[in-house]
């Protein structure tokens, strides 16, 4: 589920902490303005304190009568991915336009490039996740987005028997993010997983004998 971005009264979320580049640009312009700490937040109703990267507290900056708040420490608080693209001086909140795909930050065995084993319905995917082993059996491999993104679109399927139980669970946590099948007669399945903040994802599945895990890693991206 995509979260969406909220802010109360006139506060301007609009700087980055501990980002060194945005102070690298040569277009700044120096201003006059003012810490407040004795600002106090509630995030649903609860207490909150902006902190930086490394536990520093940080407090908001009056500029002409607008209160700046630090995008990551709010963005984190209210369950928003934030990132900074360096080389354009963009700050991205919630999904980027583009997917990444997921090859980049597997980790895991069954992992293959073999054409006769990366090859699904006709189409060669390249670079897949297949565990064709043999009896009843759990399968599963980890997954790295280091908070960088807001959603994870994984394509999943059966091949030679069902699936009846898969799940995508923060490692951190133990939390399960998402929970389902995968019938053989389905294909390719997606399945669409909020993980807005979470550092490393465990994918599992339960295979019976003679039933594979097929998992496209080209086709399965990051946003």
């Amino acid at each position: 589920m995509k979260k969406k971005w909220i802010a109360a009264g006139a506060a301007a979320l609009t700087l980055l902490s501990t980002s060194a580049g945005v102070y690298a640009g040569s277009s700044l312009q120096q201003i006059k303005a003012f810490l407040d700490p004795t600002m106090k937040f509630q995030v649903n109703g609860q207490p909150f304190q902006p902190q930086n990267d490394k536990g520093a507290v940080l407090v908001p900056i009056t500029y002409q009568g607008t209160t700046y708040l630090p995008v990551r420490a709010i963005s984190k608080a209210l369950g928003v991915n934030v990132d900074f693209n360096n080389k354009t001086n963009t700050v991205f909140l919630g999904e980027k336009g583009d997917g990444v795909s997921i090859a980049g930050s597997i980790n895991g065995d069954f992992r293959t490039k073999d054409p006769q084993l990366t090859t699904y319905n006709g189409k060669d995917f390249k670079d897949v996740f297949f565990n064709n082993a043999s009896g009843r059996r759990s399968s599963g491999f980890m997954l790295y987005p280091k908070g960088k993104y807001q959603t994870l679109y994984l394509q999943v399927a059966a091949v030679g028997k069902d699936i009846e139980n898969i799940f995508v669970q923060d490692s951190d946590t133990d939390v399960k993010l998402k929970i389902g099948t995968v019938d053989v007669a389905e294909g390719l399945k997606t399945f669409e997983v909020d993980i807005s903040g979470v550092q490393s994802l465990y994918i599992h599945a339960d295979l019976q004998d003679h039933g594979s895990l097929f998992v496209p890693l080209t086709t399965s991206y990051y946003k």
